[in-house]
C-alpha cells in the first residue's frame, strides 16, 4: 500500500489538506524517519546519548528532532495471535523484540506466562485543526499553509516561548542555540514541489503514509477493521476524529494500545478553545461595568 499522491486541484481552488497516518502496526523501529527528516531539514543531532529506559536513543520530540520513533517494551499475559497484516516478509528476523505488537518466542522476562512485545511509534507534531501555538504567537510566526499544515517562520519567531506551553502534546519546543522555536513542517518546501516529505519516503514499511487528509483517516479506518479481524482488538485511530478537543489531527494514528502508553494524552484539548467565549464573557462584564458607572453618575447628577 503506497502513499497517495496528491490529486490537482481545480483552477483558483486551493489545494485539499493533507497530512499523515502514521500505522504503528507495521513500524519496525528502524528510525529511517528520524534521519531523512534530519537530513532534509539540516537539523542537528541531539548527542546520541543512551538514556538507560529503552533502545531510544533521542527520547522525544524537541526543536531539532521532528520525528521521534518511541520503544515501548510491554509484558502481556496472554500472547497475541497470528502474524500482524500488512508487514512485509522477512522484515522482523534480526530486530529487537521481533515483529512490533506480537509476542517474541521464548521471551518472558522473567515472568511465568507472559510474553514480551515492543510498541514502536514515529512520533510527530499533530498539525491540528485548531492549533492553539499558531493561536497564541504573538508575532504571527507560526501560519497555516495553503495545504492545511502549521509551519513556524524562523524569521519572523522572537523566541517568546508562547507555543511551548500552549500545545498540549509538548511538541513545539525553542532551540538552545537561538531560542527560536522549531517543529516538524510536513516538509513544506517538498510540498509547494509537488514532492512527499521525507519521512514519509524513507519509511520502509510505510508506517507513515502520507496524502488528502480525508483520504488516509477512510484508509485508516479500513485498517483497523483488519486488524480487528485478525484478533488485534485494541487496535484503534488516535486523532482522527474532527470532534476532539483540537478539531482532529492532521498527522494521526493508529495505535495498538492505550494513549498513555506511547506517551500522548488521552483526551488532549488545546487550551485556547475558551478563548472566544472568554473574550465575549470579558466584553460583557466591561459592559457592565461601564452601564453600572454611567447609572451611578447619572444618579447623582
Amino acid at each position: 500500500m503506497s502513499s497517495p499522491s496528491l490529486p490537482e486541484p481545480a483552477p483558483g481552488a486551493p489545494p485539499p489538506r493533507v497530512g499523515f497516518f502514521t500505522d504503528t502496526s507495521v513500524c519496525i523501529g528502524c528510525k529511517a524517519c528520524e534521519v531523512a527528516c534530519k537530513e532534509w531539514n539540516e537539523l542537528p543531532a541531539e548527542g546520541l546519548a543512551f538514556l538507560a529506559t529503552s533502545y531510544d536513543n533521542t527520547g522525544r520530540l524537541s526543536a531539532t528532532t521532528w520525528r521521534h520513533v518511541a520503544f515501548i517494551e510491554q509484558q502481556r499475559p496472554v500472547p497475541l495471535p497470528g502474524g500482524i497484516p500488512g508487514l512485509p516478509d522477512g522484515l522482523p528476523g534480526g530486530l529487537p523484540g521481533g515483529v512490533p505488537g506480537q509476542p517474541v518466542p521464548g521471551a518472558t522476562g522473567g515472568l511465568p506466562g507472559q510474553d514480551l512485545r515492543w510498541l514502536m511509534s514515529s512520533d510527530v507534531c499533530k498539525h491540528c485543526t485548531s492549533a492553539a501555538c499558531l493561536e497564541v504567537c504573538p508575532t504571527g510566526a507560526l501560519f497555516r499553509t495553503e495545504f492545511g499544515t502549521v509551519v513556524v517562520q524562523d524569521d519572523v519567531c522572537n523566541g517568546c516561548g508562547y507555543c511551548v506551553p500552549a500545545c498540549p502534546f509538548g511538541v513545539i519546543d525553542r532551540r538552545e542555540d537561538s531560542g527560536l522555536a522549531g517543529k516538524c513542517t510536513m516538509c513544506y518546501d517538498r510540498l509547494k514541489g509537488g514532492l512527499m516529505p521525507a519521512c514519509a519516503k524513507a519509511c520502509p514499511t510505510e508506517s507513515i503514509q502520507f496524502g488528502p487528509l480525508d483520504e488516509l483517516r477512510r484508509r485508516a479506518a479500513e485498517r483497523v477493521e483488519t486488524l480487528r479481524a485478525a484478533g488485534l482488538h485494541d487496535a484503534h485511530l488516535y486523532g482522527a476524529d474532527p470532534s476532539d478537543g483540537v478539531g482532529g489531527f492532521g498527522a494521526f494514528f493508529l495505535l495498538l494500545d492505550d494513549p498513555e502508553v506511547y506517551g500522548l494524552p488521552p483526551d488532549p484539548v488545546s487550551p485556547t478553545r475558551r478563548l472566544p467565549a472568554m473574550w465575549r464573557s470579558a466584553a460583557a462584564a466591561a459592559l457592565t461595568l461601564a452601564a453600572g458607572v454611567m447609572a451611578a453618575f447619572l444618579k447623582r447628577r
